[in-house]
């Protein structure tokens, strides 16, 4: 029973964290600061943040599967972990993957920010598959949520 409540906390706290950062926090940050590479800046620390959390749940989630419950429903179980390892691959892609060439254009797009250099474009798709790959990641969290609900 601890290890099935555990799991449940873990995800709670990882998808909720998630939806926090993403679709209420970073929004209203550009939505209130007059300033948006102020806004980026900020934005960028919390998202940096949530990536560790997530790898941290992710990884932690993986290690709490290895455990059978007395009531273990095993091809359930398996959905959940793939849930899980696709959240866990979604946010490494994202952090290690999109983030970093992101961080270089707006290092080298100066003070005035990436949204005023020529790198704009660039940075505007770079953005775009970012968000995409966080929409998916939010959408398995619903599914990991509600599939960890059922396992109980």
């Amino acid at each position: 029973m601890i290890v099935v409540r555990a799991r449940l906390l873990l995800a709670t706290l990882w998808v909720g964290s998630l939806w926090t950062v993403g679709y209420l926090v970073a929004p209203t940050l550009f939505s209130t600061l007059p300033d948006r590479v102020l806004a980026g800046t900020i934005a960028g620390g919390l998202f940096r943040v949530e990536a560790w959390l997530g790898i941290a749940c992710g990884l932690l989630l993986t290690l709490l599967f290895g455990f059978r419950t007395a009531d273990d429903n095993a091809p359930l179980r398996k959905t959940v972990l793939r849930l899980t390892l696709a959240m866990l691959v979604c946010t490494l892609i994202g952090y290690f993957g999109v983030q970093p060439f992101m961080a270089s254009l707006r290092e080298a797009s100066g003070p005035g920010g990436v949204m005023s250099s020529g790198a704009k474009t660039q940075f505007a798709i770079l953005h775009g598959v970012a968000s995409g790959i966080y929409l998916i990641q939010s959408l398995l969290g619903i599914g990991l949520i509600l599939k960890l609900r059922t396992l109980r």
